[in-house]
């Protein structure tokens, strides 16, 4: 192995422990009030001519957690992904973020039309038709 590729592949194994360490920091040593937000769950935000559709990851949350808040300046989803485990349970690994989380996503909402939310292989898809005239 090349010096190059082992300093690569030890960047990322640092990266990654990393990672794992903010997750289960966010996790289990929370500073605040009980209930705040700790999490972000990853978005898409992909636009064409006439629509903006975003794409929020959301793996295991069932659609009756997720709230979607239509703000002035965007949208905000919020939610909570339960562990699935009981107390009993011996647990060998944790990587899937547990827990409540909020997203806030900037949009222009003044010149879009929001659809009905649909959940879709673990993704919560907003999709927002491009108004033609800006109302005043």
């Amino acid at each position: 192995m090349r010096s190059r590729d082992l300093m690569s592949w030890m960047w990322g194994d640092a990266l990654s422990l990393l990672e794992q360490a903010e997750r289960l920091h966010c996790q289990f040593f929370r500073s605040g009030p009980a209930r705040a937000p700790c999490l972000e769950p990853p978005i898409d935000v992909v636009e064409s001519e006439d629509a903006m559709i975003v794409y929020v990851a959301l793996p295991g949350v069932p659609a009756a957690a997720i709230v979607v808040a239509f703000e002035p300046g965007g949208v905000t989803v919020a939610a909570e992904r339960r562990f699935p485990a009981s107390r009993a349970a011996h647990i060998h690994r944790i990587e899937i973020p547990y827990g409540r989380f909020e997203r806030h996503i900037p949009l222009p909402l003044h010149i879009l039309e929001p659809a009905p939310p649909e959940l879709a292989d673990g993704c919560l898809v907003l999709t927002f038709r491009k108004v033609r005239e800006v109302p005043r």
